[in-house]
């Protein structure tokens, strides 16, 4: 079993950088979509509800034979919940979109202050996950 983890400062583009990072973890598998999807909301929601200025936000990253576990810790300890939201919402489609798409998820107390949320998605065993760190193709970031 291998982890790494890495922080995210509150901004816009973390969102993308914790979806980059994650790819370059898990690699470009059938999954790998899936996977990227449900960071990126999984970050969103670390970054609109649980990061409070001038803090950051966490990205766990576990790869074992058979499966990738992906936990986002934030400051907030107020736990996100699947919502029914009307036709004409702009929110609230987000864990949605994860309970469709992983294998399982839920959420869990963090050491201290706030919270995890965690994914967990079945891969199919192959070749080890690429190393960290990575350079990330050009124009990317």
């Amino acid at each position: 079993m291998t982890t790494h983890a890495r922080g995210f400062p509150r901004s816009a583009r973390s969102i993308g950088k914790a979806r980059d990072f994650v790819a370059a973890l898990v690699g470009a598998g059938d999954r790998a979509d899936d996977i990227r999807l449900c960071v990126s909301e999984l970050a969103t929601n670390a970054l609109v509800h649980g990061t409070p200025r001038g803090r950051e936000f966490r990205v766990y990253v576990t790869v074992e034979d058979g499966s990738v576990r992906v936990e986002v810790h934030d400051a907030s300890g107020t736990r996100p919940y699947l919502c029914a939201p009307d036709d004409t919402a702009d929110r609230g489609r987000g864990l949605r979109l994860v309970d469709a798409l992983a294998d399982d998820w839920g959420t869990s107390d963090r050491t201290g202050v706030g919270k995890v949320v965690w994914v967990v998605f079945k891969v199919p065993a192959g070749p080890p996950p690429r190393k960290w760190p990575f350079t990330p193709p050009p124009g990317r970031s």
